[in-house]
């Protein structure tokens, strides 16, 4: 017994060192056949070493003839393999194919992988152009939109100035409304800690910025039901960044600089920001777009026409 325990363990070290050496050797095509015939292997010996086992033990032996079968076996004769042991001696090359069959292999198989690339290149190219070929039937809406505010512009003996395209837009266009129409940039009623030097080398758009900062920070109350972030943080964008500016910021001018904003669209209505007080005289004129513009929506300065 303890003897065949002994070559056990010898041919189970040899099969391991094999497996070993095959797998070292297996190129990543055939890797999954050579795994698969490794473990295969494995299982292989596992049923001839179990079978020999019961062999010895005495178990599964229904007669006199086999117990005399199993003293042979153990005395030395060979024992009928039960797996074809010569799968355990095949030469690590006859897992590596030839480069003819690895030809022949690519023949009979062909490459799902770039199959796939290539049907979904295909199906993108068609979507591209069924997109394309319905964007020739639709509007411009650009050319639409600015079609449409020429003509508001006109009926209402404006012309537009037109701003920068970036986020300190807004502000931009109220600072050039103020200017041109000799308002000035000083706030009315004054703003707790803000002064204009009309010297400074600051831009219009930032002092704009910091009226708007103020006048919400000053009036904190009418404005926090409507913030979505703490309210410091949300004056710090307005003072220091580039952010968009939109409605709350508009109502912290008109009422700061006691005009009313008047902010023209493409359809023709015209929103009213009005001042706090409702007794202003001085009005301002922007215009906003919705598409006209390649950051998407833009406000301009509308002067009077000449």
């Amino acid at each position: 017994m303890e003897e065949v325990q002994k070559r056990h363990r010898q041919e189970q070290k040899e099969l391991q060192a094999r497996i070993t050496q095959k797998k070292k050797s297996a190129t990543k095509k055939i890797r999954k056949g050579v795994i698969d015939e490794c473990a295969d292997l494995e299982r292989q010996l596992k049923e001839r070493q179990d079978h020999e086992l019961s062999m010895v033990n005495g178990e599964g032996v229904s007669s006199g003839q086999g117990e005399e079968r199993d003293t042979q076996d153990i005395a030395g004769s060979p024992i009928e393999p039960s797996v074809d042991e010569t799968a355990l001696e095949s030469p690590i090359q006859h897992l590596v194919p030839s480069s003819q069959q690895l030809k022949n292999d690519q023949v009979r198989k062909p490459n799902r992988q770039k199959a796939r690339l290539a049907r979904r290149a295909a199906e993108q190219e068609s979507i591209t152009l069924q997109a394309a070929e319905e964007a020739k039937n639709l509007p411009d809406l650009r050319q639409v939109e600015s079609s449409a505010m020429r003509s508001h512009y006109s009926s209402r003996g404006l012309r537009e100035h037109e701003i920068r395209s970036d986020g300190h837009c807004l502000y931009a266009a109220v600072a050039d409304q103020l200017t041109s129409r000799q308002y000035g940039l000083t706030p009315k009623p004054a703003i707790t800690d803000f002064q204009v030097n009309s010297q400074s080398s600051v831009p219009q758009y930032q002092v704009t910025r910091t009226v708007a900062a103020s006048y919400i920070d000053d009036h904190r109350d009418d404005f926090l039901p409507f913030l979505e972030e703490p309210l410091d943080q949300y004056l710090r964008k307005i003072r220091e960044t580039g952010e968009w500016g939109g409605h709350l910021e508009l109502l912290a001018l008109a009422r700061a600089y006691n005009v009313d904003i008047n902010v023209l669209q493409s359809s023709g209505h015209v929103e009213r920001i009005g001042a706090e007080t409702g007794e202003s005289t001085k009005a301002l004129w922007l215009s906003y777009y919705h598409h006209n513009f390649g950051l998407g929506e833009h406000y301009n300065s509308l002067r009077q026409a000449d």
